[in-house]
């Protein structure tokens, strides 16, 4: 396959068609197969409210099927207990879903994880990297829910290349350029981020991305960075986009 790059220059527009390779893996149609039973979508649900269901980002099964994996930012600071607002998952098929309730029980904000729990019978599980081996210039692959329950509930697979893996705050050009989490971020440890070369959208927040051979999951898409407004993330992606290693998730499901 090749990809076409667009350069602009002096306001006009130069096609260079060039050959770089972004080879196909033979694997992933079988892969995606696998992993889309695992993904689900993360909300709450409030019976007096239309839609019932308010869709915050993504979530995927791990362990023995009953905990998921999504971002910290996606699960609500607050629920309307007043109202009996619950938080759980969406699963099914398209227009056919279900709510599924769950329970926080681990929340890490550092890395923007947190680990929710479910009732009931268990879901197809996800296996976690046991090793930090990624490779830069590895080609990755993301699932997930990029426009949310719009036009239903309906997986949608990204590839990716792994593009660098760099600390978690971006440097900045001027003192401007940091805000406060930016540096209450410096003042902690360090620690690195999967920069993916990959368009998410702000409901791929939770995906799992994975190996396209194995499905094996390597990181959580937490993060997009966005040109200019943020209201643009949608109409004008940078295609560039942060994932946190898988390690922190299995150190996350390993406190008590």
């Amino acid at each position: 396959m090749k990809r076409r790059i667009f350069l602009r220059h002096g306001g006009a527009s130069l096609l260079a068609a060039l050959s770089v390779p972004f080879p196909a893996t033979a694997a992933l149609p079988d892969t995606v197969v696998r992993v889309k039973r695992s993904i689900v979508g993360v909300g709450t649900h409030l019976q007096t409210r239309s839609p019932a269901v308010a869709f915050a980002g993504t979530g995927f099964v791990v362990g023995d099927g009953l905990s998921v994996i999504t971002n910290a930012h996606v699960v609500p600071e607050k629920l309307d207990v007043a109202r009996k607002e619950t938080l759980g998952v969406v699963v099914g098929d398209g227009a056919t879903v279900a709510f599924r309730p769950a329970t926080l029980v681990g929340l890490d904000r550092e890395h923007d994880l947190a680990h929710l729990r479910l009732e009931g019978a268990p879901l197809p599980a996800l296996s976690l990297a046991e090793r930090e081996d990624a490779r830069e210039g590895q080609e990755l692959a993301f699932t997930g829910f990029p426009l949310g329950m719009v036009l239903g509930l309906y997986p949608a697979t990204h590839r990716a290349l792994l593009a660098a893996i760099t600390p978690v705050v971006r440097p900045s050009l001027s003192a401007r350029g940091l805000d406060a989490r930016a540096i209450s971020q410096l003042q902690r440890a360090p620690f690195t981020v999967y920069q993916l070369d990959g368009t998410a959208y702000p409901g791929n927040s939770g995906s799992p991305v994975y190996d396209p051979e194995t499905g094996t999951v390597l990181a959580v898409v937490n993060m997009v960075f966005v040109k200019g407004l943020k209201e643009t993330a949608i109409t004008n992606p940078s295609g560039i986009t942060y994932a946190v290693p898988a390690r922190h998730v299995r150190a996350l499901l390993q406190r008590p």
